[in-house]
């Protein structure tokens, strides 16, 4: 598939062929999601711990004799059943939260999300970015001919990692920058449109087309 190339300056320059492993896959709106569920249940962080009867501090000591007080039994006053005693059922850190999945749904995801974005004309291939300073000024410069619309924003895809191209984007409200490599199904989902390098192309078809 041939797609529009364009500079810094949001002007066609020419034509680029597009890999058909990455740009042409079918919609699978059923896998993104179940890769995008694991992914941030993968991040996610296990924060509320109750404390159960054992973990609580003090009890070591039976509240009364078991015989002739004609109150109920107790063997613990960090029980459950008392005021300050430990919790049933409670939220532990020792849940598991984190999915598996396979490296190949990984990247058929990826490949569907890009190949449906392209068809709804969300991606936008550039020759090259580079900028003279790691200025967010600058970047905000450049970026705004491909994202005039900053409340949907976009993503800017790099073939490596280029630390005053990441620098420049860090305050941007409006953009994110990342690598091929390090691509997500929930970084393209985030903005609407996406912004590739012609090696980051070259990079994509390399990683994801298997």
């Amino acid at each position: 598939m041939k797609v529009k190339i364009y500079n810094q300056a949001a002007e066609v320059i020419g034509e680029i062929d597009l890999p058909k492993g990455v740009f042409e896959v079918k919609w699978n709106p059923i896998l993104v999601h179940q890769v995008l569920v694991a992914q941030e249940a993968n991040r996610r962080k296990v924060l509320a711990h109750a404390k159960g009867r054992g973990e609580v501090r003090g009890g070591g000591k039976k509240p009364w004799k078991q015989k002739g007080t004609g109150r109920s039994r107790q063997g613990s006053i960090r029980s459950p059943l008392w005021k300050g005693g430990g919790v049933t059922f409670g939220p532990t850190k020792e849940r598991v939260f984190s999915k598996k999945i396979n490296k190949k749904m990984k990247k058929a995801a990826i490949a569907s999300v890009l190949s449906r974005k392209l068809q709804d004309e969300q991606v936008k291939i550039v020759d090259d970015l580079k900028i003279a300073e790691a200025k967010t000024k600058i970047m905000a410069k450049v970026l705004g001919n491909f994202f005039p619309v900053r409340n949907n924003g976009g993503l800017v895809i790099l073939p490596e990692s280029n630390n005053n191209l990441i620098r420049a984007t860090r305050n941007l409200s409006f953009a994110q920058i990342t690598t091929a490599n390090n691509l997500t199904v929930e970084d393209l989902l985030k903005y609407k449109n996406i912004l590739l390098l012609k090696k980051s192309v070259a990079a994509l078809d390399a990683i994801y087309k298997n």
